[in-house]
């Protein structure tokens, strides 16, 4: 059973009325796409409002609202922009957030060719500027991000776990060397600024054009391995070639990202009612991919 809640615009018009009158009568709406931590709606023309789905992502909030307005100034990407922290209430029980909203469409319509090679030099470029922002009293990666940019030992029971439970649909054993290798390269570098869950679907653009990188409740300081996985879960074969180049990490930092992006496959795939669903092709397509990276 989930223990997510299930958020309806009449819980936001109330918490709007208690603790922002002067917004409470702007229209509400669900957004497309709300995510798996939060829900998330338009308010009005210029906001949202962006509220924790269970327990274990509240804690995102003070985070974001403390760490992006240091982060946005020294970035040329725009990221969210909170206008407001909402207060835990009789009708809802965490901290919550008010947006800016950003106008763009998700990343996930670039196709394969110039757009997404342009795409990977982009993305790059982002990530690069953002390891290069002082880290000095970050949040160090651990619960509050689901350990991105931590050690993958915290994954190691659960991924060996999946590819058991997979064996009759991948090369189990390829993916458990594979793991093997990964968990036993331990970062000796820097703490660096993760964004944590840096997908496709956190992106946004304009004009094919990167616009905005969205949904930080993954932030953190650490390895910046996690942050890569987007090499294999989205490019294709030659813009994962230029995004390779243009990031310039060392081969361990890159055998850590394939360690992320396998873990993450599986439990997907593991957790999928119908594997035999397109969802599931596409995870197995990634676990191939990484296994022969």
């Amino acid at each position: 059973m989930s223990d997510r809640l299930e958020i309806q615009d009449s819980t936001v018009r109330e918490l709007l009325k208690e603790q922002f009158p002067a917004w409470s009568d702007l229209p509400i709406s669900p957004v497309k796409k709300s995510g798996w931590d939060n829900r998330t709606f338009h308010l009005g023309q210029d906001k949202l409002v962006r509220l924790p789905s269970a327990q274990r992502y509240a804690a995102q909030v003070e985070k974001e609202q403390r760490w992006l307005p240091k982060l946005a100034p020294e970035l040329t990407v725009e990221i969210p922009q909170p206008l407001a922290i909402g207060r835990p209430s009789a009708i809802y029980p965490w901290h919550w957030s008010i947006y800016k909203w950003i106008d763009g469409e998700n990343a996930e319509i670039i196709q394969p060719g110039k757009a997404m090679d342009h795409f990977a030099i982009d993305i790059a470029n982002f990530l690069k500027e953002l390891q290069g922002i002082d880290a000095t009293d970050g949040p160090l990666a651990g619960k509050h991000n689901f350990y991105r940019g931590a050690s993958l030992l915290v994954y190691d029971e659960e991924t060996k776990g999946s590819i058991i439970a997979l064996e009759d649909e991948i090369d189990s054993a390829k993916a458990l060397g594979l793991w093997e290798n990964c968990i036993s390269s331990i970062y000796e570098g820097k703490s660096v600024w993760v964004h944590g869950d840096f997908s496709a679907s956190n992106i946004l653009v304009r004009n094919g054009s990167l616009a905005a990188v969205i949904d930080f409740g993954s932030l953190g300081v650490g390895d910046p391995a996690c942050d890569l996985v987007i090499a294999w879960t989205f490019l294709d074969k030659n813009a994962e070639k230029i995004f390779s180049n243009k990031m310039n990490m060392d081969e361990d930092t890159w055998l850590r990202a394939r360690g992320w992006a396998l873990w993450k496959a599986l439990i997907s795939l593991v957790a999928l009612e119908e594997r035999a669903s397109s969802c599931g092709q596409v995870q197995r397509e990634i676990i191939g991919r990484v296994i022969a990276a």
